[in-house]
């Protein structure tokens, strides 16, 4: 079995991402992780340490040699050679003195087990936007890797200015974390439905009226089968929106969604599902061959890709509004974080800085993994290991670049925003007009933003609302 797991691994490499995977379905992004282990079982840690694939949970950890690696996210990581291969192969061989002790989130290991035994990592690899606050402020392990960025020389300019973007909106204007991972969202079509019907293929820079109108003409009767022409979260493409308008308001403590442009943002979405026959279901049902075009993660696809070999899509860019003629979404970030609590900070950051260079995001890119820097020679580099996606105009994943969020004033209570609910709830199920939609959810963040401050003042479970 081993050997045929590793084999699948060679074939095809899960591309990296949340632990949900905001895998397109109607769950509300930001649930990556919970606080409970999935099987329910008790949170006892299983620790291993990856040296070449092996386990040693023997390892001392205080001892000089010995680097903890603590992955919250993503998924795909709790296999120890899917680690060994993406991640610990890299550190080992610049690093020959080191001695990785990994261990993964859905092991049964949660922040609360690693303080309460005393084993706090020196590396964590978490997801961005809310863990930050949620997972790492939370438990008082939040450093700011500023000083040692100065130190090492490191040039942050050689990183995706989204990307970093979203680490310091996160850090509260620091640098908490380094952005390591991005799970993009893409736009993918399927080329037999706009074969049989004669459809030119979407194209890049096509902007959402041309998508509007492909999406009408693409939704279609045929007999007995229904084609949907267009599925796009609508929770994603809100949250991460190109227009980079955020849900908190940049310089108050209050949510902020009642602007000119949330309400263009939602109108213009609104309009796809209410197509006749086009209505919302799942952006993972694309598979399935009777939609026409879904907007899902790039780690979604390639796992089509590998379960339905017959499928025959490829890659577009998803539309773009006339005042964003370049963006796609916001990154759905990964981030490297070093811990207050860690005796081995330069050594940490030496490590994650060779994470960050170009030779191994060359690597990386070539395993269909999206890093912050994808410049020209990383992105012409990109999938080549994944034969899956070869032919599939892997190219176009990159035409667009990600939209920068915009800063927020530090000191500013962050809480999940959650956007989902002006769809899922108020639109698709109370069928209200968008001022209201987004009033109703604009008043009931602003109150949870109230209730954790009450609750931070009053030492209660604050982060109620991450």
């Amino acid at each position: 079995m081993k050997k045929l797991f590793l084999a699948a691994i060679a074939i095809a490499l899960v591309i990296v991402g949340s632990t949900g995977c905001f895998g397109g379905d109607a769950a509300p992004p930001g649930t990556e992780a919970t606080d409970n282990n999935p099987d329910g079982s008790s949170a006892e840690a299983s620790e291993n340490t990856s040296e070449g694939g092996n386990t040693d949970t023997t390892v001392n950890r205080t001892s000089d040699n010995v680097l903890f690696f603590y992955t919250a996210q993503n998924k795909i990581y709790e296999e120890e050679e899917n680690f060994e291969k993406l991640i610990g192969q890299y550190i080992r061989k610049k690093f020959p003195d080191i001695q990785i002790k990994h261990v993964h989130w859905n092991d049964g290991t949660r922040y609360e087990d690693l303080i309460a035994k005393g084993t706090i990592p020196d590396i964590v690899l978490e997801q961005v936007r809310r863990n930050t606050t949620r997972m790492i402020v939370r438990f008082g392990m939040e450093y700011d890797m500023s000083d040692l960025i100065k130190k090492y020389n490191f040039d942050t300019g050689a990183l995706d200015p989204a990307m970093l973007g979203v680490s310091k909106l996160a850090s509260d204007g620091k640098l908490y974390s380094l952005p390591f991972e991005n799970d993009e969202f893409v736009l993918v079509y399927n080329k037999d439905i706009f074969d049989k019907y004669g459809q030119d293929y979407p194209h890049v820079g096509m902007t959402y009226e041309e998508a509007y109108e492909l999406a009408k003409t693409m939704t279609r009767q045929d007999g007995d089968v229904t084609y949907k022409g267009w599925q796009q979260h609508p929770s994603h493409y809100m949250m991460y929106n190109q227009l980079s308008e955020p849900a908190l308001d940049p310089n108050d403590d209050k949510a902020s969604l009642t602007t000119d442009t949330w309400v263009k943002i939602v109108d213009n979405m609104r309009r796809f599902y209410e197509i006749p026959g086009n209505q919302f279901t799942s952006t993972s049902e694309f598979p399935r061959g009777r939609m026409a075009v879904s907007v899902d993660t790039l780690e979604n696809v390639t796992k089509w890709s590998r379960e339905y070999p017959d499928l025959n899509f490829s890659f577009g860019a998803v539309p773009v509004f006339p005042e964003a003629p370049n963006s796609k979404y916001m990154p759905n970030l990964n981030g490297l974080f070093i811990t207050k609590q860690s005796n081995k900070k330069d050594l940490a950051f030496q490590v994650i800085s060779y994470l960050l260079s170009e030779e191994v995001q060359m690597a990386r890119a070539k395993d269909a993994l999206i890093g912050p820097m994808m410049n020209e020679t990383v992105v012409q580099a990109f999938a080549q290991n994944v034969p899956e996606l070869q032919g599939k105009d892997v190219q176009n994943v990159f035409a667009l670049k990600p939209a920068v969020p915009k800063a927020r004033k530090p000191g500013l209570t962050f809480i999940n925003p959650n956007v989902w609910g002006v769809f899922q709830n108020h639109i698709f199920e109370e069928s209200k007009d968008t001022p209201t939609a987004l009033r109703l959810i604009e008043e009931a963040m602003t109150q949870q933003i109230d209730e954790t401050i009450q609750l931070k003042e009053a030492g209660g479970d604050w982060w109620k609302y991450q």
